[in-house]
């Protein structure tokens, strides 16, 4: 078993740096490659990290296109079994990718993810159920579900909802750390990961395209990784970014349920919940801002 890990860069050196450091000195029990991705830095010349790691493949991608298509062109390269898309924003504490890759003894799994904890260690929601009317209602009301025994509560909802306490089978999986055999792309169209997004969402899309394949997501919680979370990303786009991901949402809803009765009346509760926050989120932002000058 051989795993290809690939990680892109984007203005991170620093970050990304760290990442690769973790991997290799964690990473034992498993033949892996390391497979860097540069999408059109304009940090620091990209072959600083053959001169820090001579040992990995670097791509020098020369223009900034996005998740989906830098991980395409880095999965062209890979030789492994298996795939992980690996954010540049996260780095290792034990040998996750060894213990992870060998959870594919099961060959109903399509996409892995594994517990994440930012620096500070609390629980980032990680295994995640795809949105619908239901789910969109009860998180509305969630005295509902609060009302639920722990463990049925957090299987039946998850993100949240859940703790990140025990492994289970979900919708989909956060592509911060995202496995996968690499035989599925075989099944998929083009023979490689969709491309539509730029940025955020594509986990949620993979795994659903991959469930159609007849594969499941599962989130397996015996291992921990750190993830720092929008490294990569200014705080001044970060409202912009919440926009951009409530569109990317409607049109993976679009994608599952059509555009029919049941796609007006989730986009009549969820943009009016998720507007709401929005705004609330717009507010504070302000004022802070105001605060700090």
């Amino acid at each position: 078993m051989k795993v290809s890990i690939i990680i892109i860069n984007y203005n991170t050196f620093e970050l990304t740096c760290n990442c690769i450091e973790s991997v290799i000195q964690h990473t034992h029990k498993v033949e892996y490659e390391i497979i860097l991705v540069d999408n059109a830095s304009v940090e620091c010349p990209p072959l600083l990290f053959n001169e820090k790691f001579p040992e990995i493949i670097l791509i020098e991608n020369k223009d900034n296109s996005g998740f989906a298509k830098g991980n395409n062109l880095g999965i062209e390269k890979a030789t492994g079994d298996y795939i992980l898309l690996l954010n540049s924003d996260t780095y290792l504490t034990e040998d996750s990718i060894s213990i992870a890759a060998a959870s594919f003894s099961n060959k109903v799994i399509g996409a892995l993810g594994v517990r994440m904890v930012y620096p500070n260690q609390s629980i980032q929601y990680s295994a995640r159920r795809f949105r619908s009317i239901a789910w969109e209602l009860l998180d509305l009301f969630r005295f509902i579900p609060l009302l639920m025994p722990y463990r049925k509560r957090a299987k039946l909802l998850l993100g949240k909802y859940f703790n990140a306490d025990f492994s289970t089978y979900c919708d989909w999986v956060n592509g911060a750390f995202f496995m996968f055999p690499k035989e599925i792309l075989s099944k998929l169209p083009d023979h490689k990961l969709d491309e539509r997004f730029f940025m955020y969402g594509e986990d949620q899309l993979w795994c659903y395209q991959f469930t159609r394949l007849g594969y499941l997501s599962y989130f397996f919680a015996d291992t921990t990784i750190v993830h720092i979370n929008n490294g990569s990303t200014q705080k001044e786009k970060q409202l912009q970014l919440i926009l951009k991901m409530i569109k990317n949402e409607l049109e993976i809803m679009r994608a599952r349920k059509g555009k029919g009765a049941y796609y007006c009346l989730f986009c009549a509760i969820y943009l009016s919940k998720e507007y709401a926050r929005y705004a609330i989120k717009y507010i504070l932002f302000k004022l802070n801002g105001k605060l700090l000058r």
